[in-house]
């Protein structure tokens, strides 16, 4: 059925994807894309060594970039209650700022109404906040700031101890708040996927105190907890009651993780440049790619290219199998879907529009393709 209300530019999305022979679940040999090798490398690397090729994986995505026009106020709000918590240094505050999480919570939830995109950002910061405080930690200091997290998340109305990691009361306060205005359904989604990811950040900083170097297919499957896609999604049923029999069904779960997925393959390319410059070639799929697949830089682009077209078709043939439930449930599932798939363009549009990745240069990163190189330590030449 929902074939039937995606836009005319889904239908001729399908038929190119279609055509291309790409294989949606597989990881395609490089021999099977030559033409992406020559879209986005031939005349590129050679002319520019100092530059990356960033190829554009959302040109044939349907769901266009819109705002909430709620942004600007709801930024200012919840900007101003964060630094009341003093949780960061002037340098890390000044890096948060830059990042503008508020945007890419107004680009994710066009729609919300006010007190939901107030409780998207809240829980964007408590994201940020919580890789601040684990980033650079061991296991078991690690564990112990989760726990803390979860705690909170858990009893929001329990008063946090005395002298505790403010990572507590950050989380006590944003779901206190949230939990006024959210369904029972949406909040229960949020602690299940909230407590999978929190779990997941432990397990990275095991593989950081061990030195662990994840193959392909093990990395992926730990990213796409870290990466915190899902604990996003129950925001947008934050005003619906969607049932768990439609929550959870296989096909619905699918195209939840194919968004996942491709934001993955986004955020990877994105900030593969910051993460070599700085050394970090554990928890980025570029490198990862480059190192299994032995392929150069360029190279490692256009494989994660080829790989993101064959997920969004892989969404786009998982929509008409999207079963009915009755007019009254298939309405929100369509709205929860329109959500999800957005969610994709929010956090490509975010990347280029924030100094997350580009500094203030995304805008003409966005229209140039090219990324000047960073310096990495002892970096070989490629």
């Amino acid at each position: 059925m929902y074939m039937k209300w995606a836009d005319s530019n889904l239908g001729r999305y399908i038929s190119s994807a279609g055509s291309s022979g790409l294989d949606q679940r597989q990881f395609a040999p490089l021999s099977t894309f030559p033409f992406l090798i020559r879209n986005y490398i031939s005349g590129v690397m050679d002319a520019r060594p100092k530059t990356i090729y960033l190829p554009d994986t959302m040109v044939n995505w349907p769901w266009p970039r819109t705002i909430n026009p709620h942004h600007e106020d709801v930024k200012a709000e919840v900007d101003a209650s964060f630094r009341d918590f003093k949780a960061l240094s002037p340098k890390s505050q000044e890096a948060f700022d830059k990042c503008d999480f508020a945007r890419l919570t107004a680009l994710a939830y066009p729609n919300a109404p006010r007190e939901h995109l107030r409780s998207g950002c809240d829980s964007m910061n408590l994201f940020f906040i919580v890789e601040e405080y684990t980033d650079m930690e061991n296991e078991a200091v690690t564990k112990e700031r989760v726990d803390i997290v979860l705690d909170a998340l858990h009893n929001p109305h329990k008063i946090r101890p005395e002298g505790e990691c403010i990572l507590g009361e950050i989380a006590r306060q944003f779901w206190a708040r949230a939990i006024q205005s959210a369904s029972l359904p949406s909040q229960r989604h949020f602690l299940e996927t909230f407590d999978e990811y929190l779990n997941s950040v432990v397990v990275e900083a095991l593989d950081r105190e061990q030195g662990r170097r994840r193959g392909l297919d093990d990395y992926l499957k730990l990213r796409r907890k870290t990466i915190g896609v899902k604990p996003s999604f129950p925001i947008l049923e934050m005003g619906i009651d969607l049932p768990d029999e439609m929550f959870y069904h296989p096909v619905i779960m699918d195209l939840a993780d194919c968004v996942t997925e491709l934001i993955i393959i986004d955020n990877d390319m994105m900030s593969y440049n910051k993460e070599q410059a700085a050394g970090n070639e554990f928890h980025n799929l570029i490198s990862i790619v480059m190192l299994e697949l032995d392929l150069d830089r360029g190279s490692a682009m256009a494989w994660a290219a080829h790989y993101h077209a064959g997920v969004q078709k892989r969404f786009i043939d998982g929509l008409a199998k999207v079963p009915s439930w009755g007019p009254s449930v298939d309405v929100l599932v369509k709205e929860y879907l329109n959500g999800v798939a957005n969610w994709a363009r929010a956090n490509h549009s975010w990347s280029y529009e924030s100094q997350r990745y580009f500094g203030t240069m995304g805008p003409e990163i966005r229209q140039t393709r090219l990324v000047p190189l960073l310096p990495g330590p002892d970096r070989k030449a490629i």
